[in-house]
């Protein structure tokens, strides 16, 4: 189960799939200056030599999928797209101080901010932002809709002025930027995008891109079939080394001149609105001593008294077999640790294995080497874990936790601490004994005047480098060893079979 909002995960069994999503990051191994994705609407590139060319300049439709890895982000203005042209520009994005959704179009003088903040970082909202600047009633001419739902409470509610050209079609060489803006060096997206369409000349429905669930009533992706005019497009990330290949027809290929973002497979995610996968939840930090970067898969933490940068994941479970991996990066402090913590009541202005139901290998702090410690309500323990050395950069520390039968295992490299096997249940860990009925998530920790990095890998993305490409049983994830028998990625098309 989600430790956030299930109604948000999209994920429902059958019918139309999405196979891949993009990462954007600002922090972590691509903090030179962030990264984004854009392109110059140009005719040497498939685009119309006129932007006025389009099929009609007062009428768009923009859809897509979009994942949160971090919130509030100071004055950071998080761009989904940024259309901009002669000085004016088409934006929509998240408000730094608030997290609500915010729309302006410079040509138009729109500018729209939602009421209410959107601060689920375990899920992708679908956004479809629907413009018909022709339309005499204001409120017509400008359409949000969020999950299949129209915004109607707006904190800012200016609809844009009648019969004016968007921003987009204003002049020739238009720049469309994906997760980031021209005029903001700090305007970048940091989580995943999905699915986007850009449809020229239609203010569409969002049931031309999802649909409501028959049986669940979540909101889910469909295809969309219907015309994109001349400057429409379609990018789904499915091409690895042609990350801008756009699908509409039209040949409207970016060439990803964002800076981060090359056209090689690097930025390509399986994390996606119909097979949403785990990743670190910068929420859970009682203190700024811990953050996450590179889509909620990097752990970044910083010991300092009394906090140990206690972090946990966006998804729990309290039933079934599920497999994920740590990689060292070589950046760690003492009491650098990794483990499982129970989400009922954590402590985490403490160790992992110093908070109730914490459990956890500390990798990289030598005399807790042949070790694992848990909290088991009054006291700290530790346990020999034989042939389990500290792992050293670029090791790999794989977990399997099966919380049918409250046990855990440890690996470096592919090799099982206490000659355990996950698969048949020998030699495990169990958890601490008071708190095995309850749901464990995926967590890490440092501390004792440490720092720490380290590239935490639950199958949808991760910023180690992966050799082998293991999936589990059921195909889902992107690992370095094969999970054991049994053992499953954690995404939610598992959960809803597993979970």
């Amino acid at each position: 189960m989600s430790l956030l909002a299930l109604s948000g995960t999209n994920s429902v069994s059958g019918g139309y799939e999405i196979d891949n999503s993009i990462m954007f990051t600002t922090q972590g191994t691509h903090a030179d200056s962030g990264s984004y994705f854009y392109d110059i609407i140009a005719s040497s590139e498939g685009w119309a030599a006129n932007s006025n060319a389009g099929t009609n300049a007062r009428k768009c439709t923009v859809s897509a999928w979009v994942k949160r890895t971090a919130l509030t982000e100071s004055s950071h203005y998080p761009r989904i797209f940024s259309y901009r042209a002669g000085g004016v520009a088409f934006d929509v994005f998240f408000d730094p101080s608030s997290d609500q959704l915010t729309m302006y179009d410079d040509n138009t003088s729109m500018s729209l901010k939602t009421n209410r903040s959107f601060r689920d970082t375990s899920a992708f909202y679908h956004i479809v932002v629907a413009v018909d600047q022709t339309q005499s009633t204001a409120s017509n001419r400008v359409k949000v809709y969020v999950n299949g739902v129209q915004e109607t409470s707006w904190a800012t509610e200016d609809y844009g002025n009648q019969n004016v050209d968007l921003s987009v079609f204003r002049t020739t060489g238009t720049s469309i930027y994906v997760g980031g803006a021209a005029n903001d060096a700090s305007a970048y997206f940091n989580g995943y995008i999905s699915e986007y369409n850009f449809i020229d000349g239609q203010q569409l429905a969002p049931t031309s891109f999802g649909e409501f669930d028959e049986d669940s009533g979540i909101w889910k992706p469909k295809a969309y079939t219907g015309s994109y005019g001349t400057l429409g497009h379609y990018y789904n990330f499915t091409v690895s080394n042609d990350m801008g290949k756009d699908f509409s027809g039209n040949g409207n290929d970016s060439n990803n001149r964002g800076d981060g973002i090359t056209n090689g497979a690097a930025r390509q995610a399986t994390d996606t609105p119909t097979n949403n996968f785990c990743t670190l939840n910068g929420l859970t930090p009682a203190t700024t001593s811990a953050y996450t970067t590179e889509g909620g898969t990097t752990y970044n933490g910083s010991w300092s008294n009394p906090e140990y940068a206690l972090m946990a994941s966006t998804f729990g479970v309290s039933r079934g077999k599920w497999y994920w991996e740590v990689k060292n990066s070589g950046t760690n402090g003492a009491l650098t640790g990794t483990g499982a913590m129970r989400y009922e009541n954590p402590n985490y202005d403490n160790f992992l294995s110093n908070t109730d139901g914490g459990i956890a290998t500390y990798y990289t702090y030598g005399t807790a080497a042949n070790k694992i410690y848990y909290f088991n309500g009054s006291a700290q323990t530790s346990i020999a874990y034989s042939s389990f050395p500290n792992a050293g950069t670029g090791d790999i520390i794989s977990i399997a936790l099966d919380m049918d039968n409250g046990k855990i295992y440890f690996a470096i490299n592919n090799t099982w601490g206490n000659s355990g096997n996950p698969a048949t249940g020998t030699n495990p860990v169990g958890l601490p004994s008071g708190f095995i009925t309850d749901t464990y998530t995926p967590a890490a920790t440092v501390g004792s005047a440490g720092t720490s990095t380290a590239y935490y890998n639950f199958g949808g993305y991760t910023e180690g480098t992966i050799s082998s490409g293991e999936s589990d049983a059921n195909g889902y994830g992107t690992f370095e060893y094969a999970p054991p028998s049994g053992y499953y990625a954690l995404c939610t098309k598992n959960l809803a079979e597993y979970g």
